[in-house]
């Protein structure tokens, strides 16, 4: 029984200092060994901790989610959020093909724009008389004159083309025709 009792203990003992014994042969302190261990304990704990707390807030917006939903109502409100994603697609596309078209219409309206009133004849007062001149962004466009006497009313178009005319101009409409050309500088700086 002496035997039995030794030799039980004897492995105890081995066991126990086996893995300690392992370690001083490798040269490597177990206080450090310990130590080290520890802090890994620590810094997983603190790991678990995080990783609970997320799981806690994505569980908090889950349940938000399917509050009073079932399978088939949260089926409904995704397809319906879908159908409104599609409609907000066309109503997109819609919209640029139509600001497509302001921006083409815009860029061939008429913005330079110059009148000047006066008194073609001598005879007659009240600046009736005058000359409009319209232009687009390139400087195309007309210079409508309409010339009022005791007679009657005479109006003239004179076509401008890249802020030139191929016909003459009177004093009048040259001043508004350069009035108007000038307004380039001055819808570009804006």
């Amino acid at each position: 029984m002496f035997n039995l009792i030794s030799i039980g203990a004897l492995r105890a003992a081995f066991v126990r200092a086996l893995p300690f014994a392992l370690f001083e042969q490798l040269g490597i302190d177990t206080e450090y060994l310990i130590l080290a261990t520890l802090i890994m304990l620590g810094i997983l704990t603190m790991l678990c901790i995080v990783m609970i707390a997320k799981y806690n807030q994505l569980a908090a917006k889950y349940r938000k989610f399917m509050k009073g939903a079932n399978g088939k109502s949260l089926e409904e409100r995704i397809l319906t959020r879908f159908r409104e994603v599609d409609s907000n697609k066309a109503q997109i596309t819609d919209a640029v093909s139509r600001i497509k078209i302001l921006e083409d219409a815009r860029d061939t309206s008429f913005k330079k724009i110059a009148v000047k009133r006066y008194d073609a004849f001598a005879e007659m007062g009240g600046k009736l008389s005058y000359s409009l001149c319209l232009l687009n962004d390139d400087n195309d466009g007309f210079i409508m004159t309409s010339m009022h006497n005791r007679d009657g009313c005479y109006t003239y178009v004179k076509e401008v083309i890249k802020g030139n005319t191929f016909v003459i101009l009177s004093d009048e409409e040259k001043e508004v025709l350069d009035e108007a050309v000038s307004m380039r500088e001055a819808l570009n700086t804006r």
